[in-house]
């Protein structure tokens, strides 16, 4: 197993949906930026699902431009388009998020001492 963790903003609302089993799922996209010494900023962006209580969290605390903080596992897999190129998806698999410290709504809910702002009794877990 690996452990993948980083920082983001998502990049567009959340889309809630159900697996074919019945088990809610959140998908997202998370854009994560990075400096190279002397360059400009360069992002990367992560595809992220998160199923049950988290990804229910994530659907009702995050919206687009929201920073967040992600804790899942990343996977890598091979595949072939529709015209025979082989390409490569990778997809976080999230077993926790949390409210990161930044700009935007969210940086509202968390305090100077790292610990967050939220009506607890408004949390789905």
């Amino acid at each position: 197993m690996n452990n993948f963790v980083f920082d983001g903003r998502l990049t567009a609302d959340p889309e809630m949906g159900t697996t074919q089993t019945g088990v809610e799922v959140c998908k997202f996209t998370v854009a994560n930026d990075r400096r190279k010494k002397g360059e400009e900023k360069q992002s990367s962006f992560f595809r992220c699902q998160a199923y049950g209580k988290t990804g229910a969290f994530i659907n009702q605390y995050f919206h687009k431009g929201d920073p967040i903080q992600i804790v899942g596992e990343c996977e890598v897999r091979p595949y072939e388009d529709k015209d025979g190129n082989k390409r490569t998806a990778t997809t976080v698999y999230v077993d926790k998020a949390s409210f990161s410290l930044g700009k935007g709504k969210n940086a509202e809910q968390v305090s100077s001492d790292g610990f967050s702002q939220v009506d607890e009794s408004k949390l789905p877990f």
